[in-house]
């Protein structure tokens, strides 16, 4: 696919924090949601040749999904890690697939932009959905995964075990606290689009080898702004300690495998 020359990519900053390899160690787990979300985009009647995009791609599994359902597409994925692009390009090398700072991105018509577990990380939903909602062609569709587990104890241990006074400063406004329900997110979008549909889900992932199995899950993804910044000897003493809580929070069953709850909310919107 031909990248639209607005968009300029050629310059963004790139994340060095988000590893492919720490990420797809729960491939199936976290695709998942992106196979159901996907399920529930519109039709897209009369287009032979849609445009179709991933923002936030990863290592490409969600673009993987998004593909299959429009076999004649014309498919763009977007990173900000240099990483998650690289694999991407890889495991799917007939698509286009670039670094880009997603918070500052505008480009199309597209006909779907999917938003799989990135948009959390970004601030000012209130213009960013909008912003997102304009690049879509008439009739298309924005479709936004995100986590809405801050609530959950593996967050609120987080913050709990960043307060440590041991690395409390370094941490200092590192965990994500703001998040929005269907209450914000229907209002802000249904004013702009013909439809929007919102529907939240609670995933039970059972994972092998307790409490050190779900602080893996999280090294891939909400752990990663602590982790890194701290230097070595600090990361090992904050996951030791996080570890530990974990245990508390998320016992094991018989077999040893820990059942972690994961919420999380879809939004579909159709212009």
């Amino acid at each position: 696919m031909q990248q639209n020359q607005s968009s300029d990519t050629s310059h963004a900053p790139t994340n060095p924090a988000w590893q492919a390899s720490q990420y797809v160690k729960f491939e199936d787990e976290r695709t998942r949601p992106v196979r159901d979300l996907v399920a529930a985009i519109p039709e897209l009647p009369g287009r032979d040749a849609a445009r179709v995009v991933d923002i936030g791609c990863g290592p490409g599994n969600s673009t993987e999904v998004l593909a299959a359902c429009y076999a004649q597409a014309d498919v763009l994925g977007l990173d900000s890690s240099q990483d998650m692009v690289d694999a991407a390009r890889k495991r799917l090398p007939q698509f286009h697939f670039d670094v880009a700072d997603i918070g500052a991105w505008k480009d199309g018509p597209f006909d779907v932009i999917l938003a799989n577990a990135v948009l959390q990380w970004l601030p000012d939903h209130e213009t960013l959905y909008p912003r997102l909602v304009e690049c879509l062609a008439p009739g298309g569709s924005l479709a936004v995964q995100t986590p809405d587990n801050l609530d959950e104890p593996a967050h609120r241990l987080m913050r709990e075990v960043a307060a440590d006074p041991r690395w409390a400063a370094t941490l200092k406004g590192t965990e994500r606290t703001a998040r929005h329900g269907a209450a914000f997110y229907y209002p802000l979008l249904r004013g702009v689009c013909s439809r929007v549909d919102i529907w939240r889900t609670t995933y039970y992932h059972p994972l092998a080898g307790g409490a050190p199995a779900v602080v893996e899950w999280f090294k891939g993804s909400a752990l990663r702004p602590f982790l890194t910044k701290l230097d070595d000897a600090a990361r090992e003493a904050f996951l030791a300690r996080y570890t530990e809580e974990i245990a508390k929070a998320y016992p094991a069953l018989a077999d040893g495998t820990v059942l972690l709850p994961f919420p999380r909310l879809f939004v579909v919107a159709t212009r």
